[in-house]
């Protein structure tokens, strides 16, 4: 079982104790069961090669079973109007084998593995740490997703930009520096860095992996 949780645009996915964000990991040929909520308005989750939509409702668990059949990515949205980034609140489902969904998990679920740097000092002296928690330093905030392993992901800002090898460091630092150009209505603000501080924040949560 996995709990999904809508939050105002973006998606909380926990495997027990371990939370992700925005991007789905399921092994192929497994029934998966999803235990649905939602911390604030309604919203509803939807990948439609998956399966049907279910709504997420604040303070009611819902139920939806996931099947897929073939290795892949399966794109969904929220399909219940939220407000206004509604149209950006994205998902994305990373259907696995059995071997590389537990090799996956088990990276997933270890704290950061980089060594403090002063990138880290940066990420830990700013605003960031109210939102975000990155499992194995000081910053612990869950009103936004988890960055412990945010390199590791596709895309950011629950699907506003996709990831390559060679954009990744550049789209990073272009939602750090301005979440708004790319999210409007994000709740995010625009942090005030220098192009230097934000170089290298940029670089160390695409390092997080």
């Amino acid at each position: 079982r996995i709990a999904a949780t809508g939050h105002q645009w973006w998606w909380e996915f926990s495997y027990g104790g371990m939370k992700t964000a925005n991007e789905l990991h399921i092994p192929v040929d497994t029934p998966i069961t999803l235990d649905l909520t939602s911390v604030d308005v309604i919203h509803s989750f939807w990948v439609p090669e998956l399966g049907p939509k279910a709504d997420m409702l604040p303070g009611t668990t819902n139920h939806l079973r996931l099947f897929a059949r073939r290795a892949g990515s399966y794109d969904g949205q929220c399909a219940e109007f939220c407000g206004v980034a509604h149209a950006w609140m994205r998902i994305r489902v990373v259907a696995q084998t059995r071997s590389e969904f537990d090799d996956w998990l088990g990276l997933q679920g270890k704290p950061r593995t980089t060594v403090e740097t002063d990138a880290e000092k940066i990420f830990l002296a700013n605003i960031c740490v109210s939102c975000h928690t990155i499992r194995g330093t000081d910053a612990k905030g869950t009103a936004g997703p988890d960055l412990t392993h945010v390199g590791s992901r596709a895309t950011i800002g629950a699907g506003v930009l996709e990831s390559t090898e060679a954009n990744v460091v550049a789209n990073m630092r272009a939602w750090v520096a301005d979440p708004q150009r790319y999210k409007p209505g994000s709740l995010m603000p625009r942090v005030p860095l220098s192009d230097a501080d934000l170089d290298a924040l940029a670089a160390y949560l695409v390092s997080l992996r």
